[in-house]
């Protein structure tokens, strides 16, 4: 892939771009193979590889120059701002979108906010785009004195692009480099933004986290769904669910199945889906999920855990050592964490695993690895 930007020096996020894509599908492989060099692996499956430009579903854009010619990308060290709205990570659907919010910065009078000199509202822009063709636009303001304007100009906006199905403001009044604030502002009535991944439905919230690359996840939640139906289990939790991609991919109208996740928005977003599928036994619930698993004495067949990048910690392993399940799925996207965990769960071993680069041209990578309870455990 070639990026001006990178070539000359301004953004180098893809710290990686230098390396032949299929030489950094490789070097992953290893450092994920050293990882889990002490922890015998019975498959080891092929890497799943992403497309190499133009594979993201979402933009985060710094806002800075000026009203009437504003900058979406980033801030250098130098304290020079640095347009990314040409970046090859993009799809080509997000430049008409870009080349539209320019002037409408100026017809809302969205003073870009200067860190330096600590003034100004508009913070970031937060584009993400559906495989189904709609759009969502997040304005990260400093406070909501603007939104009254916001609101007055946006049916102008609505007009030149009707693919943004969801917009809302974010209030952010902290001077740090925090992308957004816990207040969301609705400014259109429909505030999910809908998906599908392998005919599964799911939902995209302002504040709901979502994968990035969708094609390959998509693949990685299909992996998980022919993975768990493998092992014929009728109960499951689906810890850190998200908006709940892989419990809902792996459910049958037979399986009991709880989802649990921090985010209110992210359960909004599953419950829709679920009773759009008619799952009737699947819940989801809006609760902390390592406090979730060890209040409870009931333990499922099948434990899925797809944490943030600290992983699952002490706590929940020696809580999952104890009740003993018969099996861990876990989705990781920190492999340093995720072998220390699996380290912590001596009474499994590790049956399958994949990596599935999500992040092309950078040293990340998602890993989905499944876990089972070992012979000398089950028989004490």
């Amino acid at each position: 892939m070639h990026c001006a930007l990178y070539d000359a020096g301004r953004c180098r996020s893809c710290q990686w771009l230098e390396k032949p894509y299929p030489q950094q599908v490789s070097d992953k492989q290893a450092r994920l193979a050293q990882l889990l060099a002490a922890m015998p692996v019975s498959d080891w499956r092929r890497p799943v590889t992403s497309a190499e430009q133009g594979f993201r579903n979402k933009a985060k854009m710094v806002v800075s120059g000026s009203v009437e010619r504003p900058v979406f990308g980033l801030v250098a060290p130098d304290g020079e701002p640095v347009d990314l709205c040409a970046c090859p990570l993009y799809p080509a659907s997000f430049a008409p979108v870009f080349a539209l919010l320019k002037p409408f910065i100026a017809r809302a009078g969205l003073t870009p906010y200067s860190v330096t000199r600590r003034r100004g509202e508009l913070k970031f822009l937060l584009l993400t785009e559906s495989s189904e063709g709609g759009m969502m636009l997040r304005f990260v303001l400093r406070s909501a004195s603007k939104v009254p304007q916001l609101q007055a100009a946006l049916p102008w906006l609505q007009q030149q692009l009707p693919q943004l199905k969801v917009i809302s403001a974010n209030i952010q009044p902290v001077h740090m480099a925090i992308l957004e604030g816990e207040e969301e502002i609705a400014l259109t009535a429909q505030q999910a933004l809908p998906e599908r991944f392998n005919q599964v439905p799911l939902y995209i919230r302002p504040q709901s986290f979502f994968q990035t690359n969708p094609q390959v996840a998509a693949a990685l939640y299909a992996t998980a769904r022919d993975w768990v139906a493998e092992l014929d289990v009728t109960s499951m939790w689906d810890l850190f669910c998200g908006v709940g991609g892989f419990g809902l991919h792996c459910a049958t109208p037979e399986m009991t199945l709880t989802g649990i996740e921090i985010s209110s928005e992210a359960i909004a977003c599953a419950q829709q889906s679920a009773q759009q599928l008619g799952l009737e036994k699947v819940h989801f619930a809006a609760l902390d999920s390592t406090r979730f698993a060890t209040s409870r004495e009931d333990v499922p067949q099948l434990v899925l855990v797809n944490p943030p990048r600290r992983g699952i910690g002490s706590e929940l392993c020696d809580y999952l050592s104890d009740m003993a399940p018969a099996f861990i799925l876990y989705s990781s996207c920190n492999p340093a964490t995720l072998a220390q965990d699996i380290a912590r769960l001596s009474d499994y071993n590790i049956q399958k695993v994949q990596l599935f680069d999500m992040f092309p041209h950078t040293a990340h990578f998602e890993v989905l690895c499944l876990l089972t309870r070992n012979d000398r455990a089950r028989a004490a």
